[in-house]
């Protein structure tokens, strides 16, 4: 199959006559006289009217930056997009001290982005001695106590979290 390139004009049974805008790996993006902008399947029905030869590779931006993301997630100490509970949404966080100096106020956003960085960091660090190679088991179990610990300390800050699911949880209780 050959790949028309942005400029090609064709024919589709079901949008009638357009222009191809863009392409993706998988897609055309074509400008339709009278339906606007659709996408269609690279090996979709359709009559060439005239071809544009493709003078690119055929990787969109939006492609190559869902890429870039996995990759960036994978590897990075971020791993996943965490929901604050909308009650605090525009908040701000006001710590007063009892001294009589000057209060220190940030967005509740702010604050909450630093806790989940805290708590992806943790993941990783447990993560890295889970696989450590210089570790023996029970040297393992012990640090992993630490961690869970850790994660009990912070639970209360669980109450800025939208789902349940991104809680901190340390031990249970038996």
């Amino acid at each position: 199959m050959k790949i028309l390139g942005i400029g090609s004009r064709i024919d589709h049974p079901e949008y009638g006559k357009g222009v191809v805008t863009n392409v993706s790996s998988k897609h055309y993006w074509v400008t339709f006289l009278e339906n606007g902008l659709e996408t269609i399947d690279l090996d979709a029905e359709f009559e060439v009217i005239e071809g544009v030869e493709a003078e690119v590779d055929s990787v969109s931006f939006f492609d190559v930056e869902q890429s870039l993301v996995k990759i960036l997630e994978k590897w990075s100490d971020t791993h996943e997009k965490v929901a604050m509970a909308d009650k605090w949404k525009g908040g701000k966080l006001v710590l007063e001290p009892d001294d009589g100096t000057a209060n220190k106020e940030m967005p509740i956003e702010t604050f909450f982005h630093k806790i989940v960085m805290v708590r992806d960091r943790i993941r990783v660090m447990e993560q890295k001695i889970n696989s450590s190679k210089n570790l023996d088991d029970q040297e393992k179990v012990d640090l992993q106590q630490y961690i869970t610990r850790i994660y009990g300390s912070l639970t209360s800050f669980n109450v800025l979290f939208k789902t349940k699911n991104d809680h901190f949880v340390g031990e249970k209780s038996r």
